[in-house]
């Protein structure tokens, strides 16, 4: 993943990967490379642009992780339905409160169609569904035409605040005792 924070002076860019030393190469080297090669194309001034790399610490709970773990599985020739219940089981182990996953294309006919597998429940709506879901769109060419990945976690603390609870979680009190 990544996010872009600009500011009027400097914009900061955060790359969040599971392999950040790929991404940082020896002695920051890719990373460097990657900075002049935003400045380039984007036009920005010299020191405009910094990256970052950050490490993605919940690989089970990150959208694009296992959207990207779905795509090498479909790319190996695992059949689909397999390699979608094995990413849903390893999000849902990693403290998932629910995962969705759509593939479409043609999967196995010269027909295109859809095929969603779904475990736990996923807020959908308002700004919860914002907030609690983490969601990855990713595309896989295959001989036979291309593949849509779609990915929906349903992460049990919000993005944004560590310490918020979901609006519909009900905890039951015991009675006191008169």
């Amino acid at each position: 993943g990544c996010e872009v924070k600009r500011s009027p002076m400097k914009t900061d860019i955060v790359i969040r990967a599971t392999k950040t030393r790929e991404v940082l190469g020896t002695n920051n080297r890719r990373l460097r490379e990657l900075t002049s090669l935003i400045q380039k194309r984007y036009g920005f001034k010299d020191g405009a642009v910094e990256l970052f790399c950050d490490r993605v610490m919940e690989r089970g709970l990150s959208a694009s992780a296992q959207a990207e773990s779905l795509r090498f599985k479909l790319e190996m020739g695992l059949p689909v339905r397999r390699a979608a219940y094995s990413v849903m089981r390893s999000a849902m182990e990693a403290g998932a409160k629910g995962v969705e996953i759509v593939v479409s294309g043609k999967l196995r006919a010269a027909r295109a169609k859809s095929q969603k597998y779904r475990d736990g429940y996923i807020l959908r709506t308002g700004q919860p569904g914002i907030d609690y879901v983490d969601t990855c769109t990713t595309a896989l060419h295959m001989r036979q035409g291309v593949l849509g990945i779609q990915v929906k976690i349903c992460l049990p603390t919000s993005r944004f605040d560590k310490n918020a609870i979901q609006p519909d979680l009900v905890t039951v009190l015991e009675p006191k005792e008169e």
